[in-house]
């Protein structure tokens, strides 16, 4: 998603997006110039969670290897459940794995829930529009056993979902996000797009703002798709 007025952050997130326009015109010299400066949150959009983010010594947003953001892509599609708090399980893993071969260690998996197409309204994507309520929110994401099985088993390079969280909406420990983060695996969160990619065989290549000590940040993600 683009960075706008509209970005979608955390509901507790004190600012959102700004863009401050510093010129635009005419020079003295004759030729056009345009230039702004801009100031986000880290966490919002489209963006990734860096290990730090829920890791004392996970990697920072600068740190993490190319390869873990760079890399083939397994499309986990739920979004027939249409059930707000529904988390994926290992069950589900397993029925996709059955259908497509065992996910390889090094893919970025992707969970396509099907909220892209609530994005960016607040209460249809996050359950709940109340300012600074975070305990209303209701969406799915990964549930423990299928993050567990994906990260400790399959030893996947990153989790990505086309909601606002890699946990689910109702959750309170952010379980999923200390199994991946502990691993040093991060997260990419408000992903769009997620219908317009296969199931397997397509290439993902999601590159963070590169900021040195970083939680995270917003995220340019592409995904090559095979003809």
């Amino acid at each position: 998603y683009a960075f706008d007025e509209h970005t979608l952050y955390w509901p507790n997130s004190p600012s959102g997006f700004e863009l401050k326009q510093l010129a635009f015109g005419k020079t003295p010299a004759g030729f056009f110039y345009s230039s702004n400066a801009f100031c986000a949150p880290e966490h919002g959009g489209t963006h990734l969670d860096a290990p730090i983010h829920f890791s004392e010594h996970g990697r920072s947003a600068d740190a993490i290897p190319l390869q873990q953001l760079i890399a083939p892509s397994a499309v986990i599609d739920i979004s027939a459940k249409g059930d707000a708090d529904y988390r994926l399980t290992a069950e589900d893993v397993r029925a996709w794995e059955q259908r497509n071969g065992t996910i390889a260690a090094g893919t970025i998996v992707l969970l396509r829930t099907g909220w892209g197409s609530r994005y960016p309204d607040r209460k249809r994507y996050f359950g709940d529009d109340t300012p600074g309520a975070t305990d209303k929110l209701h969406f799915p994401s990964y549930g423990e056993d299928a993050a567990r099985l994906l990260v400790e088993q399959r030893n996947v390079a990153a989790l990505g979902v086309d909601t606002a969280s890699i946990d689910y909406g109702q959750s309170k420990d952010f379980i999923v996000h200390q199994i991946a983060m502990g691993a040093n695996v991060p997260g990419l969160e408000n992903i769009a797009n997620l219908e317009r990619l296969p199931e397997r065989g397509a290439w993902v290549i999601a590159l963070p703002m590169k900021i040195r000590g970083g939680s995270g940040g917003p995220l340019r993600l592409v995904a090559l798709v095979p003809r």
